[in-house]
């Protein structure tokens, strides 16, 4: 009994602990290892919307003239080896006027954990982003929102600022309905608020239709309402962008 008990404690322990980590880390509100905005303070009806994981063709294209038939400007975290498979995409969505960011070169977690691989890959995709776009950025949103305790001087050293938000469905990945995706998104509808969806998975794409709909669906219903849409830069009043490229070393 003794035994178990102890095994009880050290399983109840290790839950917790867990759960400590996971919040730290990896809760797009958790604000234990720096700043990390995932909506703006304003009474303001403005919101961001931001996209993940691309370039991803076709379908950042598709959102890209979706975005433009409604007139809104949005914030793309684009992925290093995606940027250079599509550079054409991301070329177009800074002439429309769209803000682009940061996501990691290769978006792989195994890539993303040590000061050496994070410096390795935030340097390799802003070289692929400036390369393309003539800018560098100056806004970063890590992959899966995961930040270690090395992840801020990194950003540092690069001038960089982290930005989270809030997803636009739990299961975007598996890319429920359209509606049920865009359901969740506008229950998280709020002044300031920074909503997150993937037009690409990871670095290497895939399906992401439903998504598209879904943007148009939010899109539609949060004009009804009254809201107006905010690049991140707008909304939190941070620079987009770098005046000159930060060391690659």
């Amino acid at each position: 009994m003794r035994i178990a008990g102890l095994l009880g404690w050290t399983a109840a322990i290790g839950a917790v602990t867990a759960a400590i980590g996971y919040w730290t880390m990896m809760s797009p509100y958790s604000q234990l290892l720096g700043a990390f905005p995932y909506r703006a303070d304003t009474t303001d009806k403005e919101i961001a919307l931001t996209f993940d994981d691309g370039p991803n063709e076709p379908y950042t294209s598709q959102i890209a003239d979706i975005l433009a038939r409604a007139g809104i400007k949005a914030t793309f975290f684009q992925v290093g080896e995606c940027v250079d498979r599509y550079p054409y995409v991301t070329a177009r969505l800074a002439r429309d006027g769209h803000i682009i960011g940061d996501h990691s070169h290769s978006h792989r977690f195994t890539r993303c954990l040590t000061a050496r691989s994070q410096r390795s890959q935030t340097r390799a995709a802003q070289q692929s982003l400036t390369r393309v776009i003539g800018r560098t950025p100056a806004l970063y949103r890590p992959l899966w929102l995961l930040r270690t305790p090395t992840l801020p001087a990194v950003l540092r050293r690069y001038g960089l600022s982290p930005v989270s938000g809030e997803f636009c469905h739990a299961l975007e990945v598996l890319q429920p309905s359209p509606r049920r995706i865009a359901s969740r998104a506008l229950a998280k509808a709020r002044p300031g608020a920074i909503l997150i969806f993937h037009d690409g998975f990871d670095a290497h794409g895939g399906n992401r239709a439903n998504t598209v709909e879904a943007v148009r669906i939010v899109i539609t219903e949060l004009t009804r309402r009254g809201y107006a849409f905010a690049t991140i830069d707008e909304l939190l009043g941070v620079p987009a962008y770098r005046p000159a490229q930060f060391s690659s070393r």
